[in-house]
């Protein structure tokens, strides 16, 4: 699924930031809303172990745990196949895994596609053996379809609502709507007959747009009879799926006159680099001051690529304190991903929401080193050249 910027850095998983928009919020008011509403009324002796409140905060704990999850399958997936990911977002609409480029085959769209329905499948598995072995399946089932009298304990409930959170997670982004999991892998299945990846684009994105006006339609049929949230919801779904599908197809125009350009060909080789362990107080003279820039990437000792520094962080370190505090501290946390490896196909930088914080991205070899640089201007050459 998709998601906007604005982020919040949570924590980083294997070198991944792990970050939440600010929409993620609402969703986890919501369904902690709703949740404690639907835990009060299970029967009183069923939720005295644990209060309603603390079973529907642990429950949207897991729901958002379980979308993390899906994003780490493909991100897992990804980097086997060489592909980088830069960050895992979180948004009101689900999660995104953000990928350094494209897959460069059918089956590697289609393994990278399928690995996060296959880990939400397996999710919901679990949960159900669970649920079933400690409720009995009468039980777990009644509970499966929110039934306040299944007889399943407050715990079990929880157990059975994001089971079955999950099945819908899972059934939804098997639709064949581009640029959901269900668009990518058909997209795979088409690319794999026709042998262009273009072409599979368009048929993918084609889907998604039907797919998205079916959602609204079907989201205005639910509000008039009376599921106006819901059918709301599903509306925006529509909405955002067509805009993707739309905004696919006219990345696909320009990146098949990009076919065959690679970062490296376009990037500035020769990036001015800051090196981790100066003290801010030689930042601020050799590097701010010198050169007159709002920000430097900052290397370590090996080459590799750190981050971000701003002039703004080194400002806020207090005068007497600048000779003793490195570079390696002020490094922005949230910027540790600006990256993309110079052999990523050009087309990947198409629609990156990365390269609009700093207007560029640093480029990276595949062991992480800094090679070079891209800004929006050189992007921006280098798109009215190809067109």
């Amino acid at each position: 699924m998709l998601g906007g910027r604005n982020t919040i850095t949570l924590f980083t998983v294997g070198g991944i930031r792990i970050a939440v928009d600010w929409s993620w919020f609402i969703v986890l008011f919501l369904v902690i809303f709703w949740l404690n509403g639907f835990y009060e009324s299970l029967p009183a002796a069923e939720t005295s172990a644990i209060g309603p409140f603390i079973l529907a905060v642990l429950s949207a704990i897991g729901f958002f745990g379980s979308i993390l999850l899906h994003e780490l399958g493909h991100a897992v997936v990804a980097m086997r196949n060489g592909i980088g990911i830069t960050s895992i977002r979180l948004w009101i609409f689900g999660g995104v895994a953000e990928m350094d480029r494209e897959s460069d085959s059918p089956g590697t769209e289609f393994k990278v596609a399928a690995a996060g329905p296959a880990v939400t499948a397996a999710i919901a598995v679990v949960l159900v053996a669970i649920g079933t072995a400690f409720s009995g399946s009468s039980a777990f089932s009644n509970a499966l379809m929110f039934r306040v009298d299944s007889g399943a304990s407050g715990l079990m409930a929880m157990v059975a609502w994001l089971a079955a959170v999950n099945v819908i997670v899972l059934f939804f982004n098997l639709l064949p709507a581009y640029p959901m999991d269900g668009g990518r892998i058909a997209r795979s299945i088409a690319w794999k007959i026709t042998g262009s990846r273009g072409t599979a684009t368009r048929f993918a994105a084609i889907l998604g747009m039907v797919f998205g006006y079916g959602f609204i339609g079907l989201g205005v049929l639910l509000a008039l009879t009376g599921a106006v949230f819901s059918g709301v919801w599903l509306a925006l779904i529509g909405i955002l799926v067509i805009g993707a599908a739309r905004a696919a197809k006219s990345q696909t125009r320009f990146a098949e006159q990009l076919e065959g350009i690679t970062v490296g060909d376009v990037m500035d080789p020769s990036p001015v680099v800051m090196p981790s362990e100066i003290s801010a107080e030689q930042a601020l003279d050799q590097y701010f001051l010198r050169y007159g820039w709002s920000w430097f990437p900052v290397s370590g000792s090996d080459g590799r690529f750190l981050g971000m520094v701003e002039r703004d962080a080194v400002d806020a370190v207090d005068e007497v304190a600048r000779s003793g505090t490195q570079v390696s501290e002020l490094v922005d946390s949230d910027s540790v991903g600006f990256h993309i490896r110079a052999d990523a196909p050009l087309d990947s930088m198409l629609g990156n929401p990365d390269i609009r914080r700093f207007g560029a991205m640093m480029v990276t070899d595949p062991s992480g080193r800094l090679t070079g640089v891209i800004t929006v201007e050189q992007l921006g050459r280098a798109l009215g050249e190809a067109v």
